[in-house]
């Protein structure tokens, strides 16, 4: 009976759709197991054989867990939100839900066919609206929160109120703007509301704030940083600057601690830990206070080396920093204007990257020691940033690369120090180094100091206490990090809209009972002529506080009615909580999870994609998770207890050689130093799985290569050049999964996909290897049929079946729990090869065998395991356990080596002592062979390894 996996996959595709195979159980005895994949954005190009690859290891995992007896929820769902959609909504005309719908479709059509054991009845869509509502809710419960210190957890606003109503902010130990006044609770009482409003958003963990964005005005939007590559958008390669503008954001600082030290909690691996700990950037130092001279404003910098403080020369101070225009006398306006908005073109990654480029100007304006009264010029210079410390960096040449660089690079400039080196050698005399090799300017207050925490705590006790003048207090210890308050507004239409309507310039929060707040229709999706984001386009886009209903801008009033806001939420806003929601059946999504079925599941055990997350939604996610836990909505600190990042799957691309300023082709071997162009080709445009083109499809392909001319190999093909690249619809060599199932079946691409290597390591396709996994199966479905149908016997099978049963039970449990997936599929083909050679067609054998490959290729094993006689699927069947006692051997094959060179083997029984092992190699004729009447000097034997005799 031939293997028809065509037939066999449809079947089981449909059965386990009809019978919800896969449907997870809210309220079960067994124990939970949850598995997830980062969901995908849904494009109009579908899958390519690369975006599986995580999918089949986590399904490998969820099969294999209920095998094992467990509650597995794995479902799936999509990030549909985004900027793609938008931008094509923008090019036709089409609504953005539309194209996403259909897209979708398409998706799920692929996701279907590739036999993946999710829980469909939990599907989520973040463009849902029953979806988004609770997005919004959670955007609410951010708005009326802040983040004690003091308890180390957000707390909800009315407890801040009470506090300010009884005893002002003066005690209070909150994450905070840094302009915060302080005041009494007498004062407070007396402020108006729109003051204390003002004064809340100082302290509520979502907030108003003018902040520096990145800034593309093609788009028309701000982008994240990990939305930017090499200074330009990653959607369309548009130009980025950098520019003020009051945004909403969230104050993921106040959590900055307590997502460093989750890491130490979680199995991810150390790259990504790392990753994230650089982005969150702790550092332990000071604070300290520069006065401007002749003028009231400080400039507070922060340094991890205090103790350097009697070696700065100057100040630098980013371009965007708010002194900036108030500092600069008029002498220099003009020079640091135009440094200003040349800055501005160049993103934060770019300035952070470029160690060799030294550019600044000179504000005209100088800075106070703290404790000396010298006057230090003030620079600004892009590197740098406003968004890491204070913005402004105290420089000290002697210490500092950069610094160094900068003062070099300006010395004899205006404003620049003739000796940008205070430990330069002309005046070593007034340095002194300490016993650990730090060297300082000579001082009454650094004398005699024999280690860098003395010197620190000197210079801190002297800014704290001794400083003169408006010095006075100029220092204090401090921890600072580098990870800043994440911006949350984008000017886009496809994003979820914010719950806030405006009143008397104030947000207001809409209640959580009228949620969802839905997107409106508009005629064009581009930013209003104003400048407005494309909401400004809606004209049925205000809030109605009587009737609670979104109605026409024509009846704003600021009475009753008032304008809603005109911004939507980042893409990472529905990702960053959507696990929870899959907790929840569909028909019970009317609130937000509750608290008996997230404590069930508490969070994600084995989470699976890829590692370009790692400071965006890996972190947000965090961050979310966290803030919910302290609110009392989420179970766990963090939502991911075990991280995997599969690698990327690499496509092989083609080449086809043009001869410069011809349109003539010259095959792969016959370029021999020729100057030609390489071309990209379709590798749907290759013969078979060869290298060789099809010249008429070529032709055919593109307009400009119809009347091609070609110079061929001598047997008259024409050759391609092939190399690994990343796979991509631009190099033409995407490999689409369905044609792979169309040929070879899903289960052929599930195994082949985990054969090619490591799951965490970059691997290239080649579709010319998979024929070989596809004969795999097909020589296991020979061991249950043969040409005339069903062979499998109830004869007792042989100790070798058993043992290469249980070898690979051992092996294949091993390496799922270790996510070893290929070497599983190894051993899946020596077991089939071992099985095939002792002609076994045993149930005892294949009845488990066909449950070990269930999880690697389900389609097959259900099958067979229906043709066993079982009338449910395999699904839910006991896995297999090994037995020790089969995997024992009766004996032990030794290469036998005189002076140590292997000259035969022979076999011995396990039971044999070293001592009968020698005496039995000492009669062998082979060995009086080799040893020609002399006497050995020496017998070694390794048990169970080797036997070596010296002569």
């Amino acid at each position: 009976m031939v293997y028809n996996h065509k037939e066999i996959e449809a079947f089981w595709q449909e059965y386990w759709a009809k019978h919800q195979t896969f449907k997870a159980q809210n309220n079960s005895t067994k124990p939970k197991y949850y598995v997830l994949d980062m969901f995908p954005y849904p494009s109009g190009a579908g899958l390519h054989v690369g975006h599986p690859l995580g999918y089949i290891a986590s399904d490998i995992v969820a099969r294999y867990k209920r095998h094992k007896g467990f509650n597995v929820l794995h479902p799936q769902g999509y990030d549909s939100f985004g900027l793609p959609a938008e931008q094509y909504a923008i090019q036709t005309g089409q609504h953005p839900a539309l194209t996403t719908a259909q897209n979708i479709a398409r998706y799920r059509e692929q996701l279907d066919k590739m036999g993946f054991s999710f829980d469909w009845s939990r599907e989520v869509k973040t463009s849902d609206p029953d979806y988004y509502r609770h997005t919004q809710w959670i955007f609410i419960q951010l708005f009326n929160s802040w983040y004690n210190n003091a308890t180390d957890k957000a707390e909800p606003i009315e407890t801040l109120i009470a506090l300010f109503e009884t005893e002002g902010n003066s005690k209070v130990n909150a994450a905070c703007d840094d302009d915060t006044p302080t005041f009494t609770a007498e004062e407070w009482r007396t402020f108006s509301s729109e003051k204390q409003q003002q004064i809340l958003l100082k302290y509520r963990l979502t907030y108003l704030a003018e902040t520096e964005v990145n800034w593309c005005p093609a788009l028309g939007t701000v982008l994240a940083n990990d939305e930017i590559v090499n200074g330009v958008s990653e959607r369309g390669g548009h130009p980025v600057i950098r520019k003020k503008m009051t945004q909403w954001s969230m104050r993921i600082t106040a959590y900055a601690e307590r997502l460093l030290q989750g890491l130490d909690t979680i199995d991810w691996s150390e790259s990504i830990k790392e990753s994230q700990r650089n982005w969150i950037g702790k550092s332990v130092g000071a604070s300290i206070d520069f006065s401007v001279a002749n003028n009231d404003s400080k400039i507070t910098v922060f340094t991890t080396r205090p103790d350097t403080l009697f070696g700065v020369t100057y100040l630098t101070l980013a371009p965007e920093h708010p002194l900036v225009l108030q500092i600069t006398t008029e002498e220099q306006r003009a020079e640091v204007e135009a440094y200003i908005a040349a800055t501005a073109k160049r993103s934060e990654r770019d300035r952070m990257a470029d160690t060799k480029t030294v550019s600044g100007a000179f504000t005209g304006a100088y800075a106070v020691h703290p404790l000396t009264g010298k006057q230090i010029p003030i620079w600004i210079g892009d590197y740098v940033l406003a968004s890491y410390g204070t913005g402004a960096v105290m420089a000290v040449p002697a210490g500092d690369d950069r610094d160094y660089a900068f003062a070099k690079h300006f010395k004899g400039a205006k404003g620049m120090p003739e000796v940008i080196n205070i430990f330069d050698k002309d005046i070593s005399e007034n340095a002194f180094t300490d016993k650990e090799g730090m060297t300082y300017q000579n001082s009454d207050i650094l004398n005699g100091c024999t280690n860098f925490s003395e010197a620190v705590a000197k210079v801190l006790a002297a800014l704290e206490a001794k400083g003169a003048g408006k010095a006075k207090g100029a220092g204090k210890a401090k921890v600072n990090y580098r990870l800043r308050d994440a911006v949350f507004s984008r000017q886009r239409y496809w994003g979820e809209p914010f719950p806030v309507y405006y009143e008397n310039g104030l947000p207001q929060m809409i209640g959580e009972e009228y949620l969802p707040i839905l997107l409106p229709e508009v005629e064009k999706y581009l930013p209003t002529e104003e400048g407005n984001p494309p909401l400004g386009n809606a004209t049925t886009w205000a809030w109605n506080t009587a009737n609670h209903k979104v109605v026409s801008n024509e009846l704003i009033d600021n009475q009753t009615v008032f304008p809603l806001e005109l911004n939507t939420m980042p893409g990472w806003a529905g990702s960053s909580w959507y696990w929870l929601e899959y907790m929840m059946e569909k028909d019970a999504r009317g609130t937000f999870p509750t608290k008996a079925i997230v404590d069930y599941w508490q969070n994600v055990d084995l989470y699976v994609g890829g590692s370009e997350h790692a400071t965006g939604h890996l972190l947000y996610s965090r961050f979310w998770n966290k803030f919910l836990k302290d609110r009392g909505f989420a179970p766990t600190e963090e939502p991911f207890k075990k991280l995997i990042n599969q690698g990327m799957i690499l496509g092989m691309s083609a080449f086809a050689y043009r001869l410069e300023g011809t349109n003539t082709f010259v095959s792969k071997n016959q370029v021999k130093g020729q100057s030609v162009q390489p071309i990209h080709v379709d590798v749907s445009l290759l013969k078979d799985t060869s290298d060789e083109l099809d010249i008429d499809k070529f032709k055919a392909w593109r307009k400009e290569f119809a009347n091609a001319e070609f110079i061929l190999e001598e047997d008259g093909k024409y050759i391609t050049g092939r190399e690994v690249e990343k796979m991509s619809k631009s190099k033409y060599n995407v490999v689409n999964p369905d044609d792979i199932c169309e040929q070879y079946g899903v289960d052929t691409l599930r195994l082949y996909e985990m054969f090619l290597g490591p799951l965490e390591q970059a691997k290239p396709w080649n579709t010319a290897g998979i024929s070989g996994v596809y004969n795999f199966l097909r020589k296991l479905w020979r061991l249950y049929f043969n040409d005339n149908g069903w062979q499998v016997t109830d004869e007792a099978p042989t100790p070798e079946m058993l043992k290469a049963l249980h070898k690979t039970i051992k092996k294949v449990n091993e390496d799922i729990e270790n996510f070893s997936f290929n070497t599983s599929v190894s051993q899946f083909m020596i077991c089939v090869n071992e099985l095939s050679s002792l002609k076994c067609h045993h149930r005892d054998v294949l009845a488990p065998l066909a449950v070990l490959v269930a999880p690697f290729a389900p389609h097959i094993a259900e099958e067979l395991w229906k043709r066993l006689g079982n009338a449910e699927s395999i699904t839910y069947a006991p896995y297999p356990v090994h037995e020790d006692k089969y995997l024992q051997e009766d004996s032990k094959e030794y290469p036998v080596s005189f002076n140590g060179k292997v000259r035969f083997k022979r076999a011995y029984a396990t039971s044999m002592s070293v001592a009968e092992i020698e005496q039995a190699i000492l009669s062998d004729p082979q060995t009086a062979e080799q040893l020609q009447g002399n006497t050995p000097k020496k017998v070694i034997v390794v048990p169970n390894r080797i036997i070596n005799i010296v002569m």
